[in-house]
């Protein structure tokens, strides 16, 4: 029999009381053990941390790997970055052989496609913190007044139109192909959807926001 320790995290207390992020979380891992676990399986806990993806001494997170580790159940996420954004730490993980993971948004990805996506992910955030600091620079030296937006908002917008285009530019050549091979916008938004891709924001793909992916480029 197949089992399972579940692992969830958010980042702030107020996610965790509202539930916010919780519930997309479970949603996915719900996803995962109703078509993709072998049957039958067990989940034998659900750990959940209020914390930072930076801090590897999570206890609830300690707490759900040994729990694995003892009964030998893979620790269920529902995405990687809810384990940690560090590459080396996810790396350190996944060289435990007493330790097994599964990401419910990448059902069939082995240990060797995690280490890769992690790297890529970790890349990809250097490059938007990269992006924003030379949007911001940009803007200043044309004269653009920030000083008159509320503290951090002028931040906050351009380090959201950097994740965008750099989101967009990773999802782009996939959308373009199928533009180019006659798809329409709402196949393509399909078709992300059941591949489980979703948008800069989290959410799902509408036909909309293909076409915006698409004016990004």
């Amino acid at each position: 029999m197949e089992k399972f320790v579940i692992y969830r995290r958010v980042s702030t207390k107020r996610q965790g009381d509202s539930g916010l992020g919780l519930e997309a979380q479970d949603r996915d891992i719900r996803i995962f053990l109703n078509s993709y676990a072998e049957v039958p399986f067990e989940v034998l806990g659900t750990f959940t941390d209020v914390e930072s993806g930076s801090k590897a001494d999570r206890p609830q997170l300690q707490a759900a790997m040994q729990l694995a580790r003892q009964e030998g159940a893979a620790v269920l996420v529902a995405k990687l970055d809810r384990i940690s954004r560090s590459v080396a730490f996810i790396a350190g993980l996944l060289e435990d052989k007493r330790l097994s993971l599964r990401v419910a948004s990448m059902p069939y990805a082995d240990k060797f496609q995690l280490h890769i996506y992690a790297a890529l992910a970790e890349q990809e955030r250097e490059f938007i913190s990269r992006r924003t600091k030379a949007a911001l620079a940009e803007a200043r030296a044309r004269g653009k007044v920030l000083g008159g937006l509320r503290k951090g908002t002028a931040e906050r917008n351009a380090a959201a139109r950097a994740k965008a285009d750099a989101f967009a530019e990773k999802v782009l050549p996939t959308i373009s192909a199928r533009k180019e091979a006659g798809a329409s916008l709402q196949a393509i938004a399909d078709e992300l959807n059941a591949l489980g891709v979703a948008t800069a924001r989290g959410g799902a793909w509408h036909p909309s926001t293909v076409r915006n992916a698409l004016g990004r480029s």
